[in-house]
């Protein structure tokens, strides 16, 4: 494992820590979307299902376990512990539509037709769009909480930071995986404009909202 990944699955690890913390310490869970968790939920279990039939690492392992997990556990916050403090009106992304383009493609675009194959590529493809709801409520309200925003800075560093892993391992160990590179393209893609206002706004001290 390169310096660059490992930066990449803590900086994951961080954005679920965030979101905990931000859920627990607030009692709440609004301006978080219900979708996107929901839809990282699948993602991780449709990832991870070989977790009992294959064994990496202890590391690998634990990480598997941790997302599968945590994903659970947040989705679980949201819809029964602190569900008084969430506003559906304002998730009102049509993610059928995603959900069903990812399992199109995974039918379509995959290394070998086979079921778990088959399940690996669809959490790709879902992963690389799960935060569109999340995204699409922030347009709705035009603005967050400073710790919700610093929970998505860490999610779209740790992407970003897997693309730059992922050119390392081109030109040291001539790694390639078209699939994931596209995939993560396009989720880096969709965090830029708002990166552009975290950095020119939140870390400057002032609150993020989107222009009018």
């Amino acid at each position: 494992m390169n310096l660059f990944r490992l930066v990449a699955d803590l900086m994951h690890l961080a954005s679920i820590f965030i979101l905990l913390l931000k859920m627990q310490k607030t009692r709440s869970v609004a301006g978080i979307s219900f979708k996107t968790q929901a839809l990282y939920a699948a993602v991780f279990l449709t990832r991870y299902t070989d977790l009992v039939t294959q064994f990496l690492s202890l590391y690998n392992t634990s990480m598997k376990i941790f997302f599968i997990s945590s994903s659970l556990y947040i989705v679980y916050l949201m819809k029964f512990k602190f569900k008084a403090t969430n506003d559906p009106r304002l998730d009102t992304f049509q993610v059928q539509y995603i959900v069903g383009g990812a399992a199109l493609l995974s039918l379509i675009a995959n290394y070998t037709f086979t079921f778990q194959e088959i399940l690996w590529t669809f959490s790709v493809y879902l992963e690389a769009v799960a935060i569109l709801p999340q995204l699409f409520m922030l347009t709705k309200t035009g603005e967050a909480e400073v710790i919700t925003t610093h929970y998505l800075f860490a999610l779209g560093a740790y992407r970003a930071l897997y693309l730059v892993n992922w050119i390392y391992r081109y030109f040291t160990e001539g790694y390639v995986d078209w699939i994931v590179w596209v995939a993560g393209t396009i989720q880096t893609g969709l965090y830029c404009d708002f990166f552009f206002i975290y950095f020119t706004k939140v870390l400057k001290g002032a609150k993020f909202e989107l222009p009018q």
